[in-house]
């Protein structure tokens, strides 16, 4: 059969996954992926049961892949479905298990379609036309790149969803002051006063590299990390064991800022990279300080970034605060083929009407970036 399931990416070799990707991107990555697996991140009882989609030729060779899981659940998917699940919930239909084509707990735009277009073109439409035998509600494909949009837009069944994100762009900045000097002297004058607040409060910052830390330094790191869950009363997604393996398996792609107070570890920010864009990803505090969230996390991020010519800056999902500290709105993109025609045909109606409230909100939301304006020039 030319449509093969496996449960485990210890099943395929990481030169055959990532020799099917067209772009280094961290997060697709067979270390990152296959780190979720084996630290129990993903599996058991999380919800997110791995279930990868190859595509292979007559000789079993893989042509395509979409990197899939069951979910029993729609958390840490960061495109929200919850309401139809409700809405199916209510009405007697079963909405979970579901196929989600998704990088876990990331909400990064990306190839979810690995390999060559022909093949995922045949993998997508296997897929579809194989969910009932499955008994799965609906695939869903999030936060897909252009290249994936061009293979899912030309099937029908298909129903497109989009969302707006933040993006900080690297337009040839020499330093931060270079930066600074872009934007309108009222906003300028904003950035220096809230890093002068968090340099005013002894506060000193250390940025290092993935091979540069210690299980002691990773030991830290987590117990920031799993603070933000825990103020809220949640369980964090990921392990404590899923930061060492990723250290182990691709250390030159991670980037760590530790903000320090007279010698004392206040909070870390952790970041991946890949040629030419700087993610931001996971944050934590053991303690309250005013802007410190923005220094560590933007400003400081902001710095490694011109440092190291990367020219984009994506720092993940939400972000009005962003907004006006000079990251843009990005349109994102996801996709939904849903079984149950009237879920199918209420759900359509729905994202109508979202796609044209998104693409207004991402325009208005640009006159309030920060940038000078050509007579402040």
């Amino acid at each position: 059969m030319p449509l093969t399931i496996i449960d485990s990416l210890q099943a395929l070799p990481s030169e055959v996954w990532d020799g099917l990707l067209a772009q280094p991107q961290p997060f697709l990555r067979h270390a990152f992926l296959s780190a979720l697996e084996d630290s129990g991140s993903v599996g058991g009882h999380s919800g997110w049961l791995p279930s990868h989609r190859l595509w292979c030729d007559e000789h079993g060779t893989v042509q395509a892949v979409l990197p899939a899981y069951l979910k029993q659940h729609s958390y840490g998917e960061y495109v929200f479905d919850h309401g139809w699940a409700d809405a199916c919930r209510r009405a007697g239909i079963g909405y979970y298990p579901k196929l989600l084509g998704a990088v876990p707990f990331s909400p990064v735009t990306g190839a979810r379609l690995l390999g060559d277009a022909d093949a995922a073109g045949k993998l997508l439409d296997a897929l579809t036309v194989g969910l009932g035998a499955e008994e799965l509600s609906s695939l869903h494909i999030n936060f897909t790149s252009p290249a994936c949009d061009a293979v899912v837009v030309q099937r029908p069944g298909w129903l497109e969803r989009l969302g707006c994100q933040f993006h900080w762009h690297n337009r040839g900045y020499r330093d931060f002051q270079d930066f600074l000097d872009a934007l309108s002297s009222r906003k300028r004058k904003q950035m220096r006063k809230e890093r002068e607040q968090v340099a005013g409060q002894g506060i000193e910052f250390d940025r290092r590299l993935g091979r540069e830390l210690s299980e002691a330094d990773w030991d830290f790191v987590y117990h920031c990390y799993a603070n933000t869950y825990h103020v809220r009363g949640q369980a964090p997604y990921l392990t404590r064991n899923f930061f060492s393996l990723l250290a182990e398996r691709m250390p030159e792609m991670i980037r760590v800022v530790f903000a320090t107070q007279h010698g004392r570890a206040l909070a870390m920010a952790f970041s991946l990279v890949d040629g030419d864009t700087f993610y931001g990803r996971y944050w934590g505090c053991l303690a309250e300080f005013d802007r410190l969230h923005f220094e560590t996390c933007f400003y400081q991020g902001m710095e490694l970034a011109i440092a190291e010519g990367l020219a984009r800056f994506d720092a993940g999902a939400q972000g009005e605060h962003k907004l006006i500290r000079g990251f843009e709105p990005v349109i994102t993109r996801s996709w939904h083929y849903l079984r149950h025609p009237g879920l199918h045909a209420a759900v359509a109606e729905f994202l109508e009407q979202e796609r044209s409230g998104v693409r207004v909100y991402a325009e208005q939301a640009r006159s309030y970036l920060p940038f000078r304006q050509v007579a402040e020039a």
